[in-house]
């Protein structure tokens, strides 16, 4: 599928998703309630087959906090980016997609560690990288009064 035929097979599974052309992937932004539903479709719907989750990041834009995920699929060989983001700094929270794709499991807990996104149902959401005392260090208000790090 080309990028015209692969935004219009997206738009036949959901026609409220919003789409991004003009890029060098097709971007598909996606409300966080949807984002679980839409992942596994994509993987197991025969005309897709997104098989393979090759990044999974956490961003924090400013007033929200959002996840991009990277798909591939191997079999047709074209790529996918969806587009996620919550306003709640507070409780940032989204649903996992390490029963999809086992690659999930350490980005998710990179994204929980560095920026305190967390992944309902992920089978173990734990600190990767840093203990406690850090805190969030990639989130754009992050202070760091005890380890010394400086912007």
């Amino acid at each position: 599928m080309d990028k015209i035929q692969l935004g219009e097979f997206i738009k036949s599974i959901d026609q409220d998703l919003e789409i991004k052309e003009g890029k060098q992937y097709l971007e598909v932004i996606v409300p966080a309630l949807k984002l679980y539903s839409l992942a596994k479709q994509l993987r197991d719907k025969k005309e897709a087959q997104f098989d393979y989750l090759f990044c999974l990041s956490g961003v924090d834009y400013g007033q929200d906090l959002g996840v991009v995920y990277h798909l591939r699929s191997t079999i047709y060989d074209h790529v996918i980016v969806l587009k996620t983001r919550t306003a709640d700094r507070e409780n940032p929270k989204f649903d996992s997609v390490s029963d999809i794709w086992k690659t999930a499991d350490f980005h998710e807990r990179e994204a929980f560690d560095l920026l305190g996104i967390r992944f309902a149902n992920h089978p173990d959401l734990r600190r990767l990288f840093l203990d406690s005392s850090w805190g969030f260090p990639l989130r754009k208000d992050y202070v760091d009064d005890i380890n010394i790090v400086t912007k």
